[in-house]
């Protein structure tokens, strides 16, 4: 009788830690999920705020207030006359009036400037101070309205420049917590119902993205809150897609693993254990690599790209969490249930090999020509990398930041026509009193200067501002800013927007030479822990780098080509590398973690095959959901988002169909025991031993 009554307490007390877990993460997603829509206040989008310590721009932009008073952004109001026709007195007057009522009423910082006439008589301009530190984009569509409304429609009004452009990009990044989002789970949740075939276990998956993207929100909120890092829009929206893929990743690696368990195990318990262990080494290292490769990002001299590396590993800590905790919690508490209707059962002479399909007749035709397939791979992947001498990622104009219209760099090109092009976006000189001068006199003589302003002058230093001739995100004004720093002496600093995005550009290139042969390094001495060889290693970690050559080449080709981009910045390369290199030996250390443990208990060449069969339904599946998170970036109209969404996900497909599917697999049964070396596996005197039986380790049923 006791027995009889003790043994349901005990398989009540197996429930308690996975409702445990499942409270634990309801309770982390109550405290994430409110900060959705609020990242914006922890986060900003000014580029000056992310440059090297080490920038002569950075330096000009800690010292402005001293000579300029607040933190300010300039605004550009632009009015031009309708068909060429003249802005005249009493047009110069009501602009005049307009602009001072609309800075009034906006709560600009000081008085703006009056309307200042072009040269050719079609055009006026306007300065407004706006407060760097407010609501940039509301506070530019308020004053364009305000204009709009006050001014003859036989004027046409744009409001540009710094602010101008400012409030474009944090219109383009507003949709990045509704629309990204929802892009992407709805995205995901309709791959895995395809893949799965069941009302439950797509949403017992999407469930465990979800609460270890609120999770990891609600870290990354705090730690921005507290000024531990600061927080960008671009950062943000990566987390997001990054979170959401790579724990879904996890979520049907063990799903698979647990679904084949469940068919060697009546017990649910046992098998959930047999699956946290064969799942458990894959997943660690998938994530570690990850992590380790973002963690690179921490040498970047650019505050922008060292900010992504604990933002993006803290999302991949949480979705490794998520992926060993919450989602085997739920799969255990719905038992087979979660399968239904396609439940699995126990089965003796069940195997986990695919009988028919294309996993079933694709490991057989690696297997039986490894050198043709490995060949024909292998020129396919150089053919495509060829593309990259197409590449131009020496930077972008801030112009062209936001794909699609874009009112502020519409406003832009009207104001080259009329004024210098850098009017309203100064370049900044940061001297000594002494040096006046003989700078000013340097200045005159540099092609591209079209003015020198009056200095200003604080406790001996003094800030001298320059107008350029062209536009100050043109290449153009970057070359006569490159002048201007070669003819300036020791001890003086030349800042501004062209500078910033000259030195930003720099630190890139840097960041790219340094951090990309630091992830190679990194990557593959875990690859040589986890598998316990040295060739191995280099062979996969040679496989992806040709993959990312090859995906950055098609991309260069289809950017230039068919979609038309004016260029790329340099930070593009080395996100897509880290991404692509971190994210693509995934499905590598997938693979061969399976093929390791299939040759231990069945010999070299069947333990490829078998591997990959059994690998070859979640791997892909895996592939095409990581594929579609990133392409989902493209819905924010950013162009380095858009080019990382297509890098990215072109790059994981040919990882996945192609790398992962046929290459790795040919190169392994090509070299044999060498492919090992030196672990056991490479010794003539490997014996292959048998798996346990598992039917003689069950235990009770449950």
């Amino acid at each position: 009788m006791a027995t009889t009554s003790s043994r349901p307490a005990r398989q009540w007390r197996t429930y308690i830690t996975p409702l445990i877990l499942v409270i634990v993460w309801l309770g982390a997603a109550a405290f994430g999920g409110p900060l959705f829509g609020r990242v914006e206040e922890v986060s900003t989008n000014d580029q000056t705020q992310f440059l090297p310590s080490s920038a002569g721009a950075t330096r000009v932009q800690e010292e402005l207030p001293r000579f300029l008073g607040d933190d300010t952004i300039p605004a550009i109001v632009l009015v031009t006359a309708a068909d060429g026709e003249q802005v005249a007195g009493p047009d110069l007057q009501t602009i005049t009036e307009a602009v001072a009522q609309a800075a009034t009423d906006i709560g600009a910082i000081g008085d703006p400037s009056p309307a200042i006439p072009a040269q050719d008589g079609e055009a006026a301009q306007a300065f407004i101070a706006l407060d760097a530190e407010g609501e940039t984009a509301q506070q530019v569509t308020e004053l364009r309205d305000h204009l709009i409304k006050a001014l003859p429609d036989t004027l046409d009004v744009y409001v540009t420049g710094p602010a101008g452009l400012t409030a474009d990009l944090s219109t383009a990044f507003a949709g990045i917590d509704g629309i990204l989002l929802a892009a992407a789970l709805i995205t995901v949740l309709i791959i895995l119902i395809v893949v799965y075939r069941s009302p439950i276990l797509p949403f017992a998956v999407l469930a465990t993205s979800i609460f270890a993207l609120a999770a990891a929100l609600g870290v990354v909120f705090v730690l921005a809150q507290q000024g531990v890092f600061l927080l960008s829009s671009q950062t943000q929206g990566i987390l997001f897609i990054l979170v959401i893929g790579a724990a879904t990743d996890y979520g049907l690696l063990y799903t698979a693993r647990y679904r084949e368990e469940l068919r060697n195990y009546d017990n649910k318990l046992t098998a959930t254990k047999a699956a946290i262990r064969g799942s458990v080494e894959p997943i660690l290292a998938s994530g570690g690599t990850v992590i380790a490769g973002l963690l690179c990002l921490l040498l970047s001299d650019l505050e922008s790209n060292r900010i992504l590396a604990p933002v993006a590993a803290t999302g991949i800590v949480f979705s490794m969490l998520a992926a060993f905790t919450l989602l085997p919690a739920i799969l255990f508490l719905f038992g087979r249930t979660a399968f239904w209707p396609r439940k699995p059962h126990v089965d003796p002479n069940h195997s986990p090999l695919p009988t028919k399909g294309i996993w079933a007749r694709t490991p057989q035709l690696v297997a039986r020509r490894p050198r043709l397939v490995w060949v024909t791979s292998t020129l396919i992947l150089i053919v495509g990398s060829l593309g990259v001498l197409q590449l131009k990622a020496d930077g972008i104009s801030s112009s062209d930041l936001v794909i699609g219209y874009s009112q502020a760099r519409e406003g832009q090109q009207k104001l080259s026509e009329h004024f210098p092009g850098g009017t309203g976006s100064p370049t900044y000189i940061l001297t000594t009193e002494n040096n006046i001068e003989d700078i000013t006199t340097t200045l005159n003589t540099i092609n591209g200067v079209a003015n020198v302003n009056e200095p200003t002058i604080n406790q001996g230093d003094a800030l001298i501002s320059v107008t350029l001739t062209d536009a100050s995100d043109s290449q153009a004004a970057k070359d006569t800013v490159t002048a201007i720093r070669a003819d300036m002496p020791d001890g003086t600093y030349v800042g501004g927007t062209t500078a910033t995005a000259i030195d930003s550009d720099n630190a890139s290139i840097r960041d790219r030479n340094l951090i990309i042969p630091i992830v190679l390094l990194v990557i593959v001495l875990i690859l040589g822990a986890l598998l316990r060889a040295v060739v191995a290693p280099l062979i996969l970690i040679a496989t992806v780098v040709l993959s990312f050559g090859t995906a950055l080449g098609v991309s260069a080709w289809m950017f230039n080509h068919v979609f038309d981009f004016p260029g790329a910045e340099p930070a593009v390369p080395l996100f897509a590398f880290v991404f692509l290199v971190a994210l693509g030996i995934d499905y590598n250390i997938f693979l061969m973690t399976r093929v390791r443990e299939e040759i231990l208990h069945h010999g070299l060449h069947d333990g490829i095959t078998r591997g990959l069969s059994i690998t070859g339904s979640v791997i892909t599946s895996a592939g095409i959901v990581l594929a579609a998170t990133f392409t989902a970036l493209a819905v924010i109209p950013v162009l380095f988002l858009v080019q990382i969404a297509f890098i990215v996900a072109f790059g994981v497909l040919l990882d996945t169909l192609l790398v992962r599917t046929l290459l790795v697999p040919a190169l392994s049964h090509e070299l044999g025991r060498a492919l090992w070396w030196p672990s056991k596996l490479s010794r003539p005197d490997f014996t292959p031993v048998p798996r346990p039986d598992l039917e003689a380790k069950e235990p009770a049923a449950s």
